[in-house]
């Protein structure tokens, strides 16, 4: 597999919102949709309530590319300004590994690399530049 770039919108709580207008001014096509509440829960994590029918995750698919659109993780602080990031979707692990450290530094670290539900290591970090990168690594 190739390294892919994918941009990412991240919302608080307008992801529905933002899909149904992208439908309509772009024509995009709904591929994938789930929400927090439908997500599998981690270990102590229990999403609240009020926050089980955010988006954690959709996948858009707008001519041959992809964009994904999720709300953030609840009680996760919303920053203004960096509603798009760039999703780097890689193989294995070490690679994720080689683009986190490398981003990382003069950056700051916003998720530490980890193993979480949907990869085996999936971690985001801003750069010394202000972008936000997520560095996905697919499950084998």
């Amino acid at each position: 597999m190739e390294v892919q770039l994918t941009p990412f919108i991240m919302l608080d709580g307008g992801a529905r919102e933002a899909i149904a207008f992208y439908e309509q001014a772009l024509d995009a096509k709904v591929v994938f949709k789930q929400t927090f509440g439908e997500a599998p829960g981690e270990a102590g994590q229990a999403v609240p309530e009020h926050a089980r029918d955010r988006l954690a995750h959709s996948v858009l698919k707008i001519g041959g590319t992809d964009l994904f659109v999720a709300d953030t993780d609840p009680g996760v602080r919303f920053a203004q300004g960096k509603q798009v990031n760039i999703c780097v979707t890689v193989a294995d692990k070490e690679q994720a590994r080689k683009y986190y450290k490398a981003l990382k530094e003069g950056g700051q670290v916003d998720l530490p690399l980890q193993e979480i539900h949907f990869s085996p290591a999936y971690g985001m970090v801003t750069d010394k530049f202000g972008v936000t990168f997520q560095i996905f690594t697919k499950r084998a």
